[in-house]
């Protein structure tokens, strides 16, 4: 939907690269707005769906892959004051439905209860099919409104990047990551659910996953993309791409971590969430890997029989995590998230990104990695 053309990336006062995730949430609102005034014409009950959409999207979260597509195209040398300036901003912003797909698919798939500190959305919509005593299965009417509402952000996300107002050269350019990100996230998502399915605990799997799923949607390909709209060279192109690799891998170790050992209050999500779900992280393969190797046959049975338990007690998380502190494991994370740093780090020194990008990636990789629990 074409959106207007009137504002500037300086119209609250406040320069984008000052304050991108505010400019970023602006971005969303509007656009959104739009869409709803669209679903007014089709429904109200779907005005209602299109609404606890919007409200999911605009909730919440860093807007750290928008961030990472903005600083790629200013690393590349895109202007934060020139005429293309207002439509970049419209098309990094793009990357938010993009993650709101994911995370409606991901909550549904893993049958989780809350995101963000509010129940997710298959939940929500299964306890709205309760409260009006609608006919049929609660969870079912749930399941199938998480799919659809999940699939609209997606199809959002491709038009509001396709009517961003870019030049059509750059609206070119941008057609490679933009479709390869979409089918390596919807590829690693579903090796997550074979992975899980398969009880593959090797360390390889734990990495593979999170490679495509986490790393190149949130880092990569989103520097990529801003690159890309900038017209960068090869090399930079590449280089971009090696430091966003590393560092969205390094990125989603943190968030397995978090996963077991982070406060609640902080992540959105009640404490061992990650162990209730199943999820074959590194963190719980190490686990498994050293308990194995010390003849800890005990300690292997816990961690199996603990994760993808979604009776899981507070008491039993905390054994967990004691277990996997005491193997080595989370030591062996932290190392592996330090190495990952370091190396995204050196690959941005040595690259020809423009200022003031260069320290501000700088920043962010180290804000990615260094989360608080």
């Amino acid at each position: 939907m074409p959106q207007s053309t009137d504002r500037t990336p300086t119209a609250t006062g406040v320069p984008v690269d000052a304050d991108l995730p505010g400019h970023v949430e602006r971005e969303l609102a509007s656009y959104l707005a739009g869409r709803r005034r669209q679903a007014e014409e089709i429904d109200g009950d779907f005005t209602a769906a299109v609404d606890a959409l919007s409200d999911f999207v605009l909730g919440g979260g860093k807007r750290i892959r928008p961030t990472f597509a903005w600083w790629g195209w200013r690393g590349a040398g895109g202007a934060p004051d020139g005429r293309q300036a207002p439509a970049v901003l419209r098309a990094v912003s793009a990357l938010e439905l993009l993650q709101a797909c994911a995370l409606v698919h991901d909550d549904l798939m893993d049958d989780s209860a809350r995101r963000r500190g509010a129940p997710t959305i298959h939940v929500a919509f299964a306890q709205r099919h309760r409260s009006a005593g609608l006919r049929g299965a609660p969870e079912r009417f749930g399941l199938a409104a998480a799919v659809l509402l999940g699939d609209l952000a997606l199809a959002w996300a491709d038009d509001m990047l396709v009517d961003a107002g870019l030049e059509s050269a750059a609206l070119r350019r941008a057609k490679d990551p933009w479709q390869a990100m979409r089918t390596e996230v919807l590829g690693g998502q579903y090796l997550d659910v074979l992975t899980q399915a398969r009880g593959d605990e090797s360390t390889e799997a734990a990495l593979r996953v999170p490679r495509l799923k986490t790393a190149a949607y949130t880092v990569e390909r989103p520097l990529h993309l801003g690159a890309a709209l900038a017209g960068a060279p090869p090399e930079l192109v590449a280089a971009f791409r090696r430091f966003g690799a590393d560092l969205g891998i390094a990125f989603q170790l943190r968030d397995d971590l978090l996963g077991v050992f982070g406060d609640p209050d902080v992540t959105g999500k009640p404490a061992g969430d990650d162990l209730r779900e199943g999820k074959r992280t590194l963190l719980v393969a190490l686990g498994l890997e050293r308990a194995e190797a010390a003849g800890r046959a005990a300690a292997a049975t816990l961690l199996r029989e603990s994760v993808g338990d979604p009776e899981l007690t507070g008491e039993r998380v905390a054994e967990v995590r004691e277990l996997l502190v005491e193997l080595g494991a989370v030591d062996a994370v932290e190392r592996r998230i330090a190495t990952l740093t370091e190396s995204a780090q050196a690959t941005l020194a040595a690259a020809p990104v423009a200022a003031p990008a260069a320290q501000r990636l700088g920043e962010l990789a180290i804000a990615a990695t260094r989360r608080e629990r």
